[in-house]
């Protein structure tokens, strides 16, 4: 299994989560509101202000076979061409538990 975690811009949020529902086999994901910094902040010699940036954070756990695809979805729909559009990680899942039945493992994703 494969944890998604994509940081991207808020107005591209719903044509994110529209592009994910068209990847067969997606269970689900969270989404959180945030705020961060990129490259642009540690580039700046002398840092007088902290200034965040609003972002939204996506978090998706799906099967290995759909982590491409995943990704692939939402990088095309978070993509503006512009600096700070954002950043997708991928991460392995050791075990999922699904505390209402007790399933453990991709059947509990």
């Amino acid at each position: 299994m494969k944890q998604i975690n994509a940081y991207i811009v808020r107005h591209k949020l719903e044509a994110v989560i529209r592009a994910l529902h068209k990847v067969r086999g997606l269970t689900g994901l969270s989404v959180f509101d945030g705020q961060g910094h990129g490259l642009s902040w540690a580039e700046e010699a002398v840092c007088t202000q902290l200034n965040f940036q609003p972002t939204i954070k996506l978090e998706v756990i799906c099967r290995d076979e759909l982590a491409e695809a995943v990704v692939a979805a939402i990088e095309k729909a978070a993509h503006t061409g512009l600096r700070n559009d954002g950043k997708i990680y991928v991460c392995a899942v050791e075990q999922a538990v699904r505390i209402s039945t007790g399933q453990r493992g991709e059947s509990a994703v």
